[in-house]
């Protein structure tokens, strides 16, 4: 891919169309593709709303939260592998809310009694 030319430089060969240069002479003094060129001035007229299409701006905001949303779903199949290796990939019945390994009923018996007078 070739190294994008700086912003300055496409607006003042943005500006030199504009001023009623053709975009093939242009092209050929900046030493710049016509269709680079083309480009240059489709996307200048979006910007100023003189032709339909996404500005500059809310290209560069589409952008980052395309970004944004591949990292959240690497992070969630991350979780879910972490999840199937720790075998908590199924939830518990409708309504469980302790572990299987504690009980939640209260200890009976004389040993509770005196615990629990302590």
């Amino acid at each position: 891919m070739p190294r994008p030319f700086p912003a300055e430089f496409r607006l003042r060969a943005v500006a030199l169309v504009r001023a009623g240069k053709p975009i093939t002479t242009a092209a050929v003094q900046l030493g710049v593709s016509a269709a680079a060129l083309h480009k240059w001035v489709r996307q200048d007229q979006i910007d100023r709303g003189e032709r339909p299409g996404i500005s500059t701006p809310e290209t560069a905001e589409l952008a980052r939260a395309k970004k944004r949303i591949r990292q959240l779903e690497t992070e969630v199949e991350i979780l879910k592998i972490a999840a199937k290796l720790l075998g908590e990939d199924r939830p518990g019945p409708k309504g469980f809310t302790r572990s299987s390994t504690t009980s939640s009923r209260p200890a009976t018996g004389p040993s509770s009694a005196a615990d629990s007078s302590e």
